[in-house]
């Protein structure tokens, strides 16, 4: 099966960046075969251009809900995503309609998706660090999510 991991974020706002940082560690894990691995800053329509011809789709992404401790990973659905900062977005078309719109117009969506939002703690400070609660988690996180990819 075709996958794709995509982790998605801003590398110069704090734990926003998670997504992509988790990606490429994965990379360096995972290396060339079963998995393609990407990383990216974008949201919406965007993100159909990357995701276009996969059969699997694993998606890593920040989430502030404060519910959650910083580095808590959370398994979301399509329909779960008004709460991710990229997955849903104040600036334009949200994931889900994204996908919709992308199945509508004939791009080749990935069957399966599967999301993975990182409870963060500041996604809105200039930084190109993760805050000490989330780098702490770094290590743990990516371990959880490569088990994951593994036993699919």
């Amino acid at each position: 099966m075709k996958t794709l991991v995509l982790g998605i974020g801003n590398p110069i706002l704090s734990d926003d960046g998670v997504g992509m940082r988790v990606a490429m560690e994965l990379k360096s894990r995972l290396g060339k075969g079963y998995f393609e691995v990407k990383w990216a800053s974008i949201e919406g329509l965007s993100t159909l251009d990357e995701i276009a011809g996969y059969e699997r789709l694993i998606l890593i992404d920040s989430i502030k809900t404060g519910k959650g401790k910083p580095g808590d990973v959370c398994k979301l659905s399509l329909r779960d995503l008004n709460f991710a900062s990229h997955l849903s977005s104040s600036h334009g078309v949200d994931f889900a309609t994204a996908v919709e719109l992308g199945k509508r117009v004939g791009y080749k969506i990935p069957e399966i998706i599967e999301i993975y939002a990182i409870e963060v703690e500041d996604n809105t400070t200039f930084g190109e660090c993760c805050t000490k609660k989330v780098e702490t988690r770094l290590p743990e996180i990516v371990d959880e999510i490569m088990e994951v990819i593994k036993c699919a």
